[in-house]
């Protein structure tokens, strides 16, 4: 099999997997793009993306260029002569970079698309409540996620779990497609196809943090799904009143039960023993949360530290 010269763009710990898998495969990576270091936290340190550790620790070629149309990278990507360019988790690229490999370049998206076109595929494919999902990888032209298509893999999703452990098993799922999607294409054995036409498409739009308020008016499976759609990250919360002082409450984990009942919707039963929030059709039971200023902890330990509980409601 021909190896493909290939310069990979990516970012966090989802897209340095598919790094380290062309790089374990027969094609030669000649270069990887990431973002510029960033400083963060409280001592404001410098910190790099998980692309760039992966590509210091095994000497691969490194830019990190602040614009993507700066002359001098773009000379620099030309320079490589590479076959194709591999995209994952990056950012919007100009067409001037995008045509510059002789084969394409071609992005790995965590949805089965046209749906989930976005930012946050795994997030919303759980929030919706879906049973499946996937991966796809596609040629990269001037609209977001609508390239050809070139290849594809479906993933039954649990009822059980929540976003992170999806991310992780499309992580390792897409990794491999990448690989198996660049074997194609050195063997010219892909056959690309547009997508397929949807009039309205299921969206996954970038996640604020106003979006992560839970509604508890709704049905307590659509609350359930919200919450697990949401966790670890960016986190689902609802306001907490204790006394005067309202402090939101961050809800990674927890079950719902369907019943029958004629409190409001958000209407909280607590007491030492239980942590009952009411929803349109039933309750919510949170496992583990996060109150504003504390660590994330089981509810047991949650509730063992109030005294009295006559005093806390949902704002």
């Amino acid at each position: 099999m021909k190896s493909l010269k290939i310069v990979f763009f990516g970012t966090p710990e989802f897209a340095k997997s598919c790094l380290e898998s062309i790089d374990h495969s027969d094609h030669d990576v000649v270069g990887v793009v990431t973002v510029a270091d960033k400083a963060s936290g409280r001592g404001q340190k410098m910190h790099q993306s998980a692309v760039k550790s992966y590509a210091v620790e095994n000497n691969l070629p490194l830019f990190q260029p602040e614009k993507l149309r700066d002359p001098e990278f773009l000379e620099h990507m030309k320079a490589l002569e590479a076959d194709v360019f591999v995209v994952v988790a990056f950012r919007m690229m100009p067409k001037i970079l995008f045509e510059m490999p002789t084969i394409g370049t071609f992005n790995l998206h965590a949805s089965l698309l046209p749906d989930y076109r976005g930012a946050a595929p795994i997030n919303y494919a759980i929030i919706n409540g879906e049973e499946k999902t996937g991966a796809t990888t596609f040629f990269i032209n001037e609209k977001i996620d609508e390239g050809n298509i070139l290849m594809q893999e479906e993933l039954a999703i649990s009822v059980t779990e929540n976003a992170g452990i999806l991310h992780d098993r499309l992580m390792e799922m897409g990794a491999k497609l990448v690989v198996k999607t660049l074997d194609g294409l050195a063997e010219n054995t892909i056959q690309e196809k547009p997508q397929l036409h949807v009039e309205h498409p299921k969206n996954a739009f970038k996640i604020f943090k106003d979006d992560t308020k839970i509604n508890w008016d709704q049905n307590s499976e659509n609350v359930h799904n919200f919450i697990r759609g949401m966790s670890p990250y960016p986190c689902s919360f609802t306001i907490l009143k204790i006394g005067e002082e309202e402090k939101s409450l961050k809800i990674y984990q927890g079950k719902f039960e369907v019943s029958t009942h004629e409190n409001t919707a958000g209407t909280l039963e607590i007491d030492k023993h239980q942590f009952k929030i009411f929803t349109k059709d039933g309750f919510y039971v949170p496992e583990e949360l996060q109150l504003e200023g504390k660590k994330r902890m089981s509810v047991k330990d949650f509730l063992n530290g109030f005294q009295n509980f006559d005093h806390i409601s949902i704002a």
